[in-house]
């Protein structure tokens, strides 16, 4: 693993240290100016993080979608990425102020795993259908995160006792809920045809099976169970609010327990 890539990817961990911090005053101290700081302070750690995967890339000559280190570091990625468009085009910065340390969380997990590029991929990993399979289902699952994020919001708003104008914290949490709708049926055809489709797929070529149950193949199938159930409840029997939030909760929980699976759960996944 190059040395330049490793500092780069630690000027990156602590820059978003830095923004998670500054975002979390923001929350506390309610100045706007803290949460504009957090952003520029992420954005400096994203262009550090962004050559870092370049030099990934360069050095590997794939996408770092092939062992747990590059999947935390590429969904880490993807959140950054995403997180001007919620705090600068929907005006929530208190969003960005629970995605940030989400990717400090995945940031954290790759820092204590094995970085070195495998030099000779297994059988298995040799296949364009693993890229196609491992891209969308982590693209759909950074946006993901977002959902979970408003939801959590609201559900903190929401929990508060009433103190000051009731319409515009009615309005703030109709906001909260929408932008959880958006993103989940943005992410989830993502998430449908990465995880289970393409995934099937390439499982077929890789050993010969579509499904084998194994772990990591059942709890990905939870998360999709999970998140058909939101959109369901929201779309047919127009579930909202509170409800709908904790659908959204749950469902990135069991996001990040899929992803946590290749630890400890074992199984073909287990690279």
């Amino acid at each position: 693993m190059a040395l330049l890539e490793v500092r780069l990817f630690w000027l990156a961990f602590w820059t978003y240290l830095g923004a998670t911090i500054l975002y979390a005053l923001h929350i506390g101290l309610r100045k706007e100016r803290l949460s504009q700081g957090g952003l520029a302070v992420i954005a400096l750690g994203f262009c550090a993080h962004t050559a870092a995967l370049i030099l990934r890339i360069s050095e590997t000559s794939r996408l770092p979608v092939t062992n747990l280190y590059e999947y935390c570091s590429l969904f880490a990625w993807l959140i950054v990425l995403c997180l001007p468009v919620v705090q600068l085009k929907l005006k929530l910065p208190s969003v960005g102020a629970l995605v940030a340390p989400i990717a400090l969380m995945l940031m954290v997990i790759a820092s204590l795993l094995p970085k070195e590029p495998e030099q000779q991929l297994l059988p298995a990993l040799q296949s364009y259908w693993l890229t196609i399979h491992v891209s969308l289902a982590v693209i759909g699952e950074a946006v993901f995160a977002f959902a979970f994020a408003a939801s959590l919001m609201y559900l903190v708003i929401a929990g508060r006792a009433e103190a000051g104008g009731a319409d515009s914290r009615t309005t703030k949490l109709d906001r909260l809920d929408e932008v959880s709708y958006k993103a989940i049926t943005l992410g989830y055809p993502l998430f449908t045809v990465g995880a289970l489709f393409a995934g099937a797929v390439w499982a077929q070529r890789a050993w010969g099976t579509p499904w084998s149950w194994d772990p990591k193949e059942v709890s990905s199938l939870i998360v999709w169970l999970v998140y058909s159930a939101y959109l369901h409840s929201c779309y047919v029997r127009n579930w909202k609010g509170r409800r709908a939030a904790w659908l959204s909760v749950i469902g990135f929980v069991t996001v990040i327990f899929t992803m946590a699976g290749n630890l400890f759960m074992g199984g073909l996944h287990a690279y």
